[in-house]
């Protein structure tokens, strides 16, 4: 479909999957112009530069910014962080798409998306998304599970000094639906440049349906190290999330997302992996040990610089 620039929204990376980042790189790499929004100019954003984006700089919340960023655009890839702004940001981002044309919008959202979804973010998305159908741009939407960045984010501090994984998930045989940010990213990038895309189209993204105790096994065996779970509370989860800079609205929308991952050990869910990766992005989803073989000379190196 793409005829002109695609435009891509964090596209330097942030805390979550880092998905604007493989989206402009995926892109650059089949030879599909990228222009990359970003919040500033930095080493993220000028490597982006370097592969041949057009990189611009803007605010989410800056009508004129997005306005600008969305000029000559054939299609957008929008993502935005988990934190405050997103209704704001979707209208913002509505408006300027349709005065502009636009008849492709690709936006990545949390699993549930419904009015009694389980965290405010997730209801947040379920009307971020109403706004995208209303404005007529050709809306799809990614409902994406938990990171596995995510989960190597909250747990590298105590994996690395007490080789624990510490957090308020419940029993360790707790089973959680997760997929790697890069599996996001190749679906967006197969949406993207479809030639065709049923309009008021939703794509639920699971790639893989893993126990805490699977999690735990899979640390151990690739760091060659014990790795034991810790049960936390969730008020110590939120002090240790504030203590290494995690924002308010995350910590809300997380901290009741874990609630919710303690009751699928009394009422398990129908999770299953989805077709959807392989059908759009082009290759099975990600397994979360070779996530975890992926980054672990990053690991151990965390382990090494913890233990001198």
């Amino acid at each position: 479909m793409t005829q002109g620039p695609v435009l891509v929204t964090s596209a330097a990376g942030g805390r979550q999957g880092r998905t604007g980042r493989h989206v402009s790189e995926m892109l650059l790499a089949r030879g599909v112009p990228v222009r990359a929004f970003a919040r500033s100019i930095d080493e993220r954003s000028e490597r982006l530069r370097q592969m041949g984006a057009d990189v611009v700089v803007g605010d989410f919340l800056d009508i004129r910014s997005v306005q600008r960023a969305v000029e000559g655009v054939s299609s957008i890839y929008f993502a935005y962080p988990v934190q405050d702004g997103l209704l704001d940001a979707t209208a913002t981002m509505a408006w300027a798409a349709r005065e502009a044309g636009i008849s492709r919008l690709i936006d990545v959202e949390m699993l549930v998306s419904s009015p009694d979804a389980p965290t405010p973010r997730m209801r947040q998305n379920f009307l971020s998304e109403q706004v995208f159908e209303w404005a007529g741009i050709g809306a799809a939407h990614i409902r994406a599970t938990v990171f596995y960045e995510n989960l190597r984010s909250f747990s590298r501090l105590s994996l690395a000094s007490q080789g624990t994984i510490r957090l308020p998930w419940g029993h360790i045989d707790t089973v959680i639906p997760l997929v790697a940010g890069e599996d996001v990213a190749r679906v967006a990038v197969g949406l993207l440049t479809s030639p065709s895309l049923p309009a008021n189209s939703a794509y639920p993204l699971i790639g893989s349906v893993i126990s805490l105790r699977e999690i735990i096994a899979t640390f151990g065996r690739v760091l060659r190290r014990d790795v034991r779970y810790e049960e936390i509370s969730d008020e110590e989860w939120r002090r240790n999330a504030q203590a290494i800079g995690t924002p308010p609205h995350a910590i809300e929308h997380l901290s009741n997302l874990w609630r919710t991952f303690r009751g699928f050990a009394r009422n398990p869910q129908p999770f299953a992996v989805t077709e959807t990766i392989e059908k759009l992005g082009g290759a099975k989803p990600k397994t979360f040990e070779a996530f975890v073989r992926e980054e672990q000379d990053t690991l151990k190196a965390e382990a090494a610089q913890s233990a001198a």
